[in-house]
């Protein structure tokens, strides 16, 4: 090793030291964040292109695997994987073995769509939501092409207690395909995060209103699947300014503080946050609210580079860092990092295209 890769080793100390982080161990603090790539081929069924995938990967302190569909009915990518059947289930413990053989250690991301899912995706079914609103600064990908969004059906009470059980199974079916863990989706404009904030909850019962109605849903789905799985193997994914989906909510500071101290509650493995907003529309530091009033493991995402996930670190901002396209082109992250090489650029054109171009084939570090 010559001397100026023994110097980068140093470079980053505090993303290099060891993590615990609820129930388990990470060996450095730089995570995959959960990343929608479209590579199932037939009924939402995780592939062996997706083990190899996540395996090539499994350097990462954890792994977030994707969005997955809690339940049938609700796919908003048209090639998303899910976790509601056998095979589905069988698929993903080939990713998981795959990831435990190298040593790794892989959460679920557990997920439903709500209003951004699709008829044209889900078998002419009209999609569910807090309210019915639909999606409007955006179109949906489908098998007929881009199509706009649809205006989505108002749950119903016995619905929203479907749902719940919904995610419950979820949970129990990520156990079994071999997950050290999940994360629930409460962000981006998904179902909890539709129903979370005002601009997409319109409803005037329980679950609708105040701050501690619209979040009722996103806390009744945390306590089942902790009840699941345990606190400690159970993260929270939100992004109180992201307005992708036509999000956005009137009050998202006050938002963030009241569901930041709830949350202290669940004694979590940990909250992950998406600190700013994909369109830039707003700008509200939603992040220093989470600071000021979350207690346990706070994992950061969004635009973060290596040094600034160091600081943050090394300054207790944060616990660790959650990486997205970087890890889309670079499966030995944290080795390029540690030694102070160039990172591949990523190629967006490959996103969500299938195969294992733009997917399995960026080169590691020589």
């Amino acid at each position: 090793m010559n001397h100026s890769t023994q110097q980068n080793q140093h470079a980053y100390p505090h993303l290099f030291t060891p993590l615990t982080l609820g129930a388990i161990t990470l060996p450095n603090r730089i995570l995959m964040a959960p990343l929608t790539r479209g590579r199932t081929e037939q009924d939402h069924i995780p592939t062996a292109l997706m083990a190899q995938h996540y395996a090539q990967r499994a350097s990462s302190g954890l792994l977030i695997a994707e969005a997955t569909m809690a339940m049938e009915g609700c796919s908003a990518f048209y090639k998303e994987p899910g976790i509601y059947s056998a095979a589905q289930i069988a698929g993903w413990k080939t990713v998981t073995d795959a990831v435990h053989a190298k040593d790794g250690r892989i959460f679920l991301q557990i997920w439903h769509g709500g209003r951004a899912c699709h008829p044209a995706l889900n078998n002419g079914n009209v999609p569910v939501s807090a309210s019915a609103l639909a999606i409007t600064d955006d179109e949906v990908h489908t098998p007929q092409g881009k199509l706009p969004y649809t205006v989505p059906k108002a749950l119903t009470l016995d619905e929203i207690a479907d749902i719940i059980q919904g995610f419950k199974q979820a949970a129990l079916n990520a156990q079994a395909a071999g997950f050290d863990g999940v994360e629930v989706h409460g962000a981006n404009g998904y179902l909890l995060d539709q129903f979370l904030r005002d601009g997409s909850n319109q409803r005037t019962d329980v679950y609708g209103g105040s701050i501690p109605n619209r979040a009722r849903l996103l806390l009744e789905v945390l306590d089942v699947v902790c009840q699941v799985w345990g606190s400690d193997r159970v993260g929270l994914r939100i992004s109180p300014v992201n307005s992708f989906n036509s999000m956005q909510d009137s009050q998202p500071i006050e938002l963030t503080r009241w569901l930041s101290t709830e949350l202290n509650q669940f004694n979590l493995a940990y909250l992950h946050v998406m600190r700013s907003d994909f369109l830039g529309l707003q700008k509200q530091d939603i992040l220093t609210a989470v600071q000021q009033n979350y207690h346990g493991n706070l994992i950061g995402n969004m635009g973060y580079n290596a040094q600034e996930a160091e600081t943050a670190i090394a300054q207790n901002q944060l616990s660790a860092v959650a990486f997205g396209v970087p890890y889309l082109a670079n499966p030995d992250l944290p080795e390029r990092i540690k030694a102070g090489a160039p990172l591949n650029p990523a190629d967006p054109s490959t996103f969500y295209t299938p195969g294992a171009k733009g997917y399995n084939d960026y080169p590691f570090m020589d």
